[in-house]
């Protein structure tokens, strides 16, 4: 069977990644055919580590209209991904966009629109994570009500960790105008689209966001967010980039125990009653139910972004089923997005979906007028 011939647009640091794995034949399903960079000099870095073998491009327009290719990569700075992936599905071009969809959901929803006319075409964001055994092997257990109701969603992921140097090496990172956010917008996505992914939306958010709390930057380098989930459940979501060494802890509470992801373990509190049986039954006085501890076995291997490259092509070539659809991109920012406007409204309640159009408006406010698309 054919490989797929890939364009990359935006040959920064995700973009060159992407080449480099595709270089050392870690997808070897596609092919890269064509790369498009604003920058002469990171363009010519690319013909050079391919020795001249792929079509070189200004813009993206360029190679959308070049017929180089047959499916691209959007790796360009997020406020570009929604109108970049729309111009390349116009196109008549299969999508991959990377993390995050887009800044704000209303850009996002307008690319999920045009995406809903063209299926004929296979769209995809790169949520690479959702290729990691343990968090599959999570979903797939409460999927199964192993844990029963879930009742309390709890994720300290604090191992993000970025010196002043890094924010120091200047560019569009870091400022609302450049990034559209930090903290949530760079490093979270991954984790707040698992987040949803395992244990499903929320209905609303509070939170406290900090903004230069921990490095000179302009935008969120700590967050503490509570959500409420239809069924009564609540949620506590910490995240920074400020700790070292810091922790990355899932724990899910459910009505019959309790699943907890650290490091590469997943560990499973299992009560022999579940609670609500237990505690309908029970007439001791103090006590609680028998628990067993048992480490869950989980197989498989994290395959990162070649496994997201590799499903992507796949979807093209056979109509394998999407490890990580492009209409899914919107809902781990509508928690970022409800995140943000809690924060700028004073730490107010904020419904999921979250109001798109007063979002926009406090962002402009932020970019001195204007967001960039």
């Amino acid at each position: 069977m054919n490989k797929v011939k890939l364009g990359i647009i935006g040959y920064g640091k995700m973009g060159s990644q992407h080449a480099a794995n595709l270089m050392k034949g870690q997808v070897p399903e596609a092919e890269l055919t064509a790369v498009a960079d604003t920058d002469p000099q990171r363009l010519k870095l690319a013909k050079e580590q391919f020795k001249d073998t792929i079509w070189g491009y200004e813009s993206a327009e360029e190679l959308i209209q070049s017929g180089s290719c047959e499916a691209v990569i959007i790796a360009t700075p997020h406020y570009y991904h929604p109108s970049m992936a729309i111009a390349a599905m116009e196109a008549g071009l299969h999508v991959l966009v990377e993390k995050p969809a887009g800044v704000y959901t209303s850009q996002v929803e307008e690319m999920n629109r045009v995406a809903e006319q063209h299926k004929e075409l296979v769209c995809c964001v790169d949520f690479n994570q959702r290729t990691n055994p343990l968090y599959q092997k999570l979903k797939e257990l409460i999927e199964a009500g192993e844990l029963g109701q879930i009742k309390r969603t709890i994720w300290i992921i604090t191992d993000w960790y970025r010196s002043q140097s890094y924010y120091d090496q200047g560019g569009w990172r870091a400022t609302w105008k450049g990034e559209g956010g930090g903290v949530l917008l760079n490093q979270n996505p991954h984790n707040l689209d698992l987040w949803q992914w395992m244990c499903g939306m929320p209905k609303r958010v509070r939170a406290d966001v900090s903004y230069g709390k921990h490095r000179n930057i302009e935008v969120e380098d700590e967050v503490t967010a509570l959500v409420e989930y239809e069924n009564g459940a609540t949620g506590c979501y910490i995240t920074t980039v400020g700790d070292a060494p810091g922790t990355n802890r899932l724990e899910v509470d459910g009505e019959r125990g309790k699943i907890v992801i650290e490091g590469d373990k997943m560990k499973f509190f299992r009560l022999r009653t579940s609670e609500p049986e237990f505690n309908a039954s029970y007439q001791g006085g103090i006590g609680k139910p028998e628990v067993w501890e048992c480490e869950i076995p989980v197989k498989g291997k994290y395959t990162s972004h070649p496994g997201i490259l590799s499903n992507f092509c796949d979807a093209i070539r056979k109509g394998s089923k999407r490890i990580a659809p492009l209409e899914e991109g919107i809902l781990g920012l509508q928690i970022s997005n409800g995140i943000h406007l809690s924060s700028w409204l004073g730490g107010a309640w904020v419904d999921l979906p979250v109001d798109g159009a007063l979002y926009l408006n406090h962002l402009q406010k932020l970019c001195g007028g204007d967001v960039p698309v």
